[in-house]
């Protein structure tokens, strides 16, 4: 089994300069925060509890934690219909998100937008889109916006590889290049569109789509929180000086289908997804990096763990008791 293009090397925690020791501490937070949420979503749906599809993040939480990590809280992002991640990653409370996926009037969207349509603007969260690359003519947008209003806010997008094949993003990339807009496309490569392997759906290279825009492009193993976090750090100071956009291309992989009840025996074999759960998982190749750098971690990841799972306990538990909206309110927020 292999990772892809990408030859990953194994690295250090010092290998990334000027980082305190309580960061390793924070990502690796944000990053369970977004595993145990969607253990407890799919315990949901298998339960019943929860109505619908829904498409877990797990297995991509470096990618999310690494970018948002570089953003500021007026910074924006727009997200997909795999997009739990980036909210929590964004400064999503939980009891909110669990409000949202249950249908309940505490959700961020009173429980109407569900698991694909979660918007925060408080915390910069432009919304998650079900449309493929329709977030990245939003964030295309607000970063105009940003530029027009004289600010230096960033907006970045995220969306699969499969949205190498929806042309609003190559019109979205030429008038970001044209106009050299703060915009950061962040192309989270997970191997899959939908039910068969990018290479039998894409043609050429991925960062080729960048490189006929002239657009500033780099790749990096998605699973490395800490290499994540500093190419994202790099590219946001790049296009908050005026530098223009950027294209990162993310090699990861999700643990689930694509979306919970899928039949991905069809597509992937069990010793495929063994691989890299059992190699490949950010969250173990952040924890043993801890644990090696000291023997002290060890009391503090098990705090991390036992603080997160009185979060989503407590989340879940608002969530439940939370009323549904009123029936009055169907066509509220609605715009034609």
């Amino acid at each position: 089994m292999h990772d892809g293009d990408i030859e990953i090397q194994p690295r250090d925690l010092e290998t990334i300069e000027g980082v305190a020791p309580e960061k390793w501490l924070h990502l690796y937070h944000q990053m369970l925060r977004i595993r145990r949420f969607e253990e407890q979503i799919a315990e949901l749906h298998s339960e019943r509890r929860l109505f619908g599809p829904v498409h877990l993040y797990a297995g991509q939480e470096a990618v999310a934690v690494g970018i948002c990590d570089a953003l500021r809280q007026d910074d924006y992002i727009t997200s997909t219909h795999r997009g739990h991640g980036h909210c929590l990653g964004k400064g999503a409370a939980m009891d909110r998100m669990f409000g949202e996926l249950l249908g309940k009037s505490t959700g961020y969207c009173r429980g109407k937008g569900g698991s694909m349509h979660i918007a925060d603007p408080d915390t910069g969260n432009l919304g998650a889109n079900g449309i493929v690359g329709g977030s990245t003519g939003i964030a295309t947008g607000a970063a105009l916006s940003a530029r027009t209003r004289g600010t230096d806010q960033v907006a970045v997008c995220f969306f699969g590889e499969g949205a190498l094949g929806q042309g609003l993003l190559y019109e979205a990339m030429n008038m970001a290049a044209l106009w050299k807009l703060p915009v950061i496309y962040v192309c989270e490569n997970n191997l899959y569109s939908e039910f068969g392997h990018y290479r039998d759906i894409t043609a050429g290279s991925v960062r080729g789509r960048p490189e006929a825009f002239g657009i500033h492009n780099e790749e990096v193993d998605g699973q490395d929180v800490g290499m994540v976090s500093a190419v994202a750090g790099r590219l946001v100071e790049r296009a908050r000086a005026g530098e223009g956009p950027a294209f990162l291309a993310c090699r990861t992989y999700r643990f689930h289908g694509h979306y919970t009840g899928d039949l991905k025996r069809l597509y992937r074999s069990r010793e495929e997804e063994d691989y890299w759960k059992e190699n490949r998982d950010p969250l173990k190749i952040l924890g043993q990096r801890l644990r090696e750098q000291s023997d002290q971690n060890e009391a503090k990841l098990e705090e991390v763990e036992r603080m997160v799972r009185e979060e989503v306990a407590a989340g879940l538990a608002s969530a439940v008791e939370a009323p549904y909206p009123e029936p009055g309110e169907l066509d509220q927020q609605v715009y034609a």
